[in-house]
């Protein structure tokens, strides 16, 4: 170990790029192969699927919640696995699950296959996506932790650059074929990407933030006022923050689920029309986390973050009672732009909060909160919209759900721990 630590300062010194920033590029390359694949294409499979095989709309808003719901289960433990063992060996593993899992649901044939299916990607993308991997770099930045988060955020963005392709695909070569070939794609280049994760700076020879020695001792000696798991759970920070997660994310699920198949039935578009709209988002997406990039370490995160719920529940009511296109199109700017910069602080925020001690075991625990718009948002549209033929009702409610969220990072002030 001390020779390996030796080496790696070395490495540092000779060519001046801290080493937490590969691993920023690496978690940003996993992010976006896990978006691409699936999580941000998911939409395309729904309209797909709900055609051929005339599986209704709450059932297949069902896979998503199946997934969600596996996240919430599995976040306490992995969350205390990481904390005591590191992040590196669950993200490898994680990799090779969610590429199985691909190629699984490429030989599904009845809708409880596809449940299936879909849980064994949802433990894949559970052990190697943007809890695991945010975990990681919270140990490796401070100073600079919301422009880290955000930059490896990017890969998130641009995944939904794929949506298109991956639209293509399906139309062209079909789901099995498609969802085979992403599994292979998932485990040919996720796994060596995996390998530049690390544990802590620390075991490595390296310092938080790259600091030079003194100044990172200063650093550490900060660490003794690091939350306890138990500890936080007694503050009303940690409650509201989880609470404005989750309602942030009952339009950011609803939307990656549900959105392609609105605009297709209702609004009239074709599949790679819809696809097309979901890439300007994408790519107001990449604008708002370029401006996090820029401010997140400046100004006051969960002001931010309040100002953000709003243009969710603005964007997604521009999208419900859509008659023109420049409505669908600021649906896509405001909604993007709102996921961009929002959605890296919400892990940046809790570790400013309460630590890096604790950090992994505090965001598998908040997960069991966050989980209720991750598996809200897509069975209230879906359930709605095969109630009433329309998604109009359930979008309209998971807005204004979105604009009270505003309120709970208005009133989630930072903690002071117990003496």
């Amino acid at each position: 170990m001390a020779e390996s630590s030796e080496r790696d300062g070395a490495h540092s010194k000779a060519h001046g790029l801290f080493y937490g920033w590969y691993m920023v590029g690496a978690g940003a390359s996993l992010q976006f192969l896990l978006a691409g694949l699936m999580s941000q294409s998911f939409g395309a499979y729904v309209a797909v699927l709900q055609a051929e095989r005339g599986w209704s709309k709450t059932a297949l808003s069902g896979a998503a919640a199946l997934q969600q719901m596996e996240s919430a289960i599995l976040g306490p433990a992995l969350g205390w696995i990481m904390d005591r063992f590191g992040p590196q060996g669950v993200i490898r593993t994680g990799i090779v699950i969610f590429g199985g899992g691909l190629m699984l649901l490429s030989r599904t044939d009845t809708l409880l296959e596809f449940y299936g299916a879909f849980l064994v990607i949802a433990v894949g993308a559970s052990c190697c996506g943007l809890f695991p991997l945010n975990v990681a770099l919270i140990h490796w930045f401070e100073r600079w932790r919301a422009r880290a988060l955000s930059s490896m955020s990017l890969g998130l963005a641009l995944g939904g650059i794929s949506v298109p392709a991956v639209a293509w695909s399906l139309s062209t070569y079909g789901w099995r074929a498609t969802a085979f070939a992403s599994g292979l794609i998932a485990i040919a280049f996720g796994l060596p990407l995996a390998m530049v994760i690390r544990r802590r700076p620390e075991d490595h020879g390296y310092t938080v933030d790259g600091l030079p020695p003194r100044n990172a001792a200063t650093a550490a000696g900060s660490a003794g006022g690091d939350f306890t798991a138990r500890e936080a759970l007694r503050t009303s920070a940690f409650w509201l923050l989880s609470l404005g997660h989750g309602f942030a994310l009952f339009v950011v699920h609803a939307v990656s689920v549900h959105s392609i198949s609105h605009m297709k039935q209702e609004l009239g578009y074709t599949l790679e029309q819809a696809s097309f709209v979901y890439t300007l988002l994408t790519v107001s997406q990449i604008g708002g986390v370029c401006l996090g990039w820029l401010i997140g370490d400046r100004y006051e995160k969960r002001l931010i973050a309040a100002t953000c719920m709003l243009m969710h529940m603005s964007g997604l009511l521009l999208l419900t009672y859509a008659v023109n296109a420049p409505m669908v199109l600021a649906f896509a700017i405001l909604h993007g732009a709102a996921w961009g910069l929002r959605g890296p602080f919400m892990q940046a925020l809790r570790a400013d909060y309460f630590g890096r001690r604790a950090i992994g075991t505090i965001l598998g625990l908040s997960l069991m909160i966050v989980v209720v718009g991750q598996v809200g948002g897509p069975m209230i549209a879906g359930v709605f919209a095969d109630a009433t033929g329309s998604y109009r009702v359930g979008f309209t409610i998971l807005a204004l759900l979105a604009g009270l969220g505003s309120l709970f990072f208005v009133l989630a002030k930072k903690p002071h721990r117990p003496v």
